[in-house]
């Protein structure tokens, strides 16, 4: 996917309105993310916080108090809406900023709207209350909720002209998003439980005794908890290895964009890590300070040196 936009052309009112209303949801609700596309030029970090923002509404319709059965109504009035987005059938006088600017964000860059109705798939997993037995089991769910959105990111960022291996873009990015997912899913282990959800996978659960669940501030009894956090913590670093193969393949600030928000999450990793029943205490995070130096580490350029210093080895 090589860079195709050229230079921003004037941009009406009623988008660049629409724009703000995204880009204020997207820095409220959202500060890992807003943190790091506030390193990309004005119109991707747009386009951006278009995808964001009608990312969250459909998050919001599946984590929210509504019915199962209201949640899935409005899940497909939702994908109604992306339908027309995709056939431009929204116009820039609409009363729905969101659709308004992700239609214009869509005519501008080539993003794979379909990405949008793999999230909106995920939602209905989660509405339908479903649990994985197996990791491959829980990679289909997290393809839907945070692969897409790696693909649909990819398509806002592009890829630099004569990259190599550049027809692999979308599966790093896709498996980017599952490193980012998972380690969302064991930031958020005892949040998700007393909201009634499981999403580590039931065999990993068995393996190490945790089959109970985390109702507490405490593993279970007899649990080899830290055991379990530990496995799925090399299973993560395995995804995000992989996944930032994408980052030579993307120009400065896209790469800069995508270390920051990946290093931030990498981070936590670290810290769940040396702490696993930390998770089960309260949300894990980092302090600012710590955020504006994986920024930093990625505008330098350091992580895709890095990556591209690894590949090079296993050619040689």
């Amino acid at each position: 996917m090589i860079r195709t936009v050229e230079s921003e052309p004037h941009t009406s009112a009623p988008v660049l309105a629409a724009y703000s209303y995204c880009e204020a949801v997207t820095g409220r609700q959202a500060r890992n993310f807003a943190y790091g596309i506030r390193l990309l030029p004005t119109p991707q970090r747009r386009a951006m916080s278009a995808l964001y923002a009608f990312s969250r509404r459909v998050d919001d319709i599946g984590d929210g108090p509504l019915t199962g059965e209201v949640k899935v109504a409005r899940l497909e009035e939702t994908r109604a809406l992306l339908a027309r987005i995709r056939e431009g059938g929204v116009g820039e006088d609409d009363t729905d900023p969101v659709a308004v600017a992700l239609t214009h964000a869509a005519s501008h860059f080539p993003i794979p709207l379909g990405g949008l109705d793999e999230l909106i798939d995920g939602v209905q997993m989660d509405v339908r209350g479903e649990t994985y037995e197996t990791w491959d089991d829980l990679k289909v769910y997290c393809r839907c909720v945070a692969g897409a959105i790696g693909r649909l990111s990819l398509g806002v960022f592009g890829t630099e002209p004569g990259a190599r291996g550049v027809d692999r873009a979308p599966e790093y990015a896709d498996t980017l998003g599952l490193a980012l997912q998972l380690t969302n899913i064991l930031r958020d282990v005892r949040e998700d439980a007393e909201g009634g959800r499981t999403y580590l996978p039931a065999d990993d659960l068995a393996k190490f005794g945790c089959s109970a669940g985390f109702s507490g501030p405490r593993p279970p009894e007899g649990s080899d908890f830290a055991g379990l956090v530990h496995f799925e913590v090399r299973r993560a670093r395995a995804l995000f290895a992989e996944g930032y193969r994408l980052l030579p393949m993307l120009d400065r600030r896209s790469g800069a964009c995508v270390a920051a928000m990946a290093g931030i999450y990498r981070r936590l990793l670290d810290r769940i890590e040396r702490d696993p029943e930390a998770v089960l205490r309260g949300r894990v995070s980092l302090p600012g300070r710590e955020k504006a130096y994986v920024a930093v580490r990625g505008l330098s350029g350091l992580d895709a040196r890095h990556v591209t210093r690894r590949a090079v080895r296993r050619r040689v």
